[in-house]
């Protein structure tokens, strides 16, 4: 004879949590909850977060940055435009989106703090916002434009490298922007980056250590060059190149370590057929840049 098992609440078990399906899919609000059968008080459970005044989210999905981003759109007033780092994370540059979210409200609105989110008080032309994943940001020249101006001149390059890199953004309108916003704020920034930028700089560190030596006062090197022995055949593309002294100037990132041979061989390759090559490291920009800077000019030098 088989018995039929207790129920969990004679075990002493708490009984598992319902979670409605339509829970599951983004940010609800305390009537939509209880709609699907789920109390205020059982809002307070493990299975659920809450991610503002009346805002809640299923526990699994609670952190993804759409989430966070849709639940501040609910709190945000209608007109509102998600502005800065959270614009560039949704035209798809590799940033931080929700630390803080950022956006602006119009001058007319009275909404200025809201727990979690940055909000700028200012009015923006429709004409400088668009559409993305569903949430009004800021163009993608307006975003650019704005971050540039208030970044510390490398971060704003390295900004302008990924969205030139990446396509999301023509330095022209840039320029065109920054010539029709002639009193904006940090705009002379935004032009000096501009003329430091490189849209073929592939990494963030990459465009640190140019800068590095072009800041110092060295020649401008190119990115991305494709070298060839007297054959021509192929023989690497270095992160940086001088040209006039046949000096490759690469930089070493974590990908480093996982193919050192290749690496090694392309080195050998290079120094055969006639060119230099100086490596350095993050630790050699971040914590040691004038000796980068000493050891490249020198090498000009030579």
């Amino acid at each position: 004879m088989f018995l039929r098992s207790a129920p969990a609440s004679i075990l002493g078990m708490a009984p598992t949590p319902r979670i409605p399906p339509e829970l599951t899919k983004g940010p609800f609000s305390v009537e939509d909850a209880r709609l699907h059968g789920v109390s205020r008080a059982q809002l307070l459970g493990a299975s659920w977060r809450r991610l503002g005044r009346g805002t809640y989210a299923w526990h699994e999905i609670a952190e993804a940055p759409m989430t966070q981003l849709i639940a501040a759109k609910l709190r945000l007033p209608v007109a509102a435009v998600f502005t800065g780092p959270t614009a560039a994370w949704l035209h798809g540059l590799d940033i931080p989106s929700c630390s803080p979210i950022e956006a602006a409200v119009p001058t007319t609105n009275s909404t200025s703090r809201l727990v979690g989110i940055v909000v700028r008080r200012c009015s923006i032309p429709a004409a400088e916002t668009s559409i993305r994943r569903g949430l009004r940001v800021t163009s993608a020249v307006r975003t650019i434009a704005d971050l540039a101006c208030r970044l510390p001149l490398t971060d704003a390059v390295a900004l302008l490298d990924s969205a030139l890199h990446g396509r999301l953004v023509n330095s022209r309108r840039l320029r065109d922007w920054a010539r029709a916003h002639a009193g904006y704020r940090g705009v002379r920034r935004l032009k000096r980056a501009l003329e430091l930028a490189d849209p073929a700089a592939e990494s963030v560190m990459e465009t640190r250590l140019r800068l590095l030596l072009v800041l110092a006062g060295l020649a401008h090197p190119r990115s991305q060059v494709s070298l060839r022995d007297d054959c021509g055949l192929f023989l690497a593309r270095p992160d940086l190149y001088y040209p006039d002294v046949r000096l490759a100037i690469e930089y070493d990132g974590a990908t480093h370590r996982e193919s050192l041979a290749a690496d090694n061989r392309r080195q050998n390759r290079l120094i055969d057929a006639g060119y230099r090559l100086l490596r350095f490291t993050a630790g050699d920009v971040l914590d040691a840049p004038v000796a980068v800077v000493s050891m490249v000019r020198r090498a000009l030098q030579a």
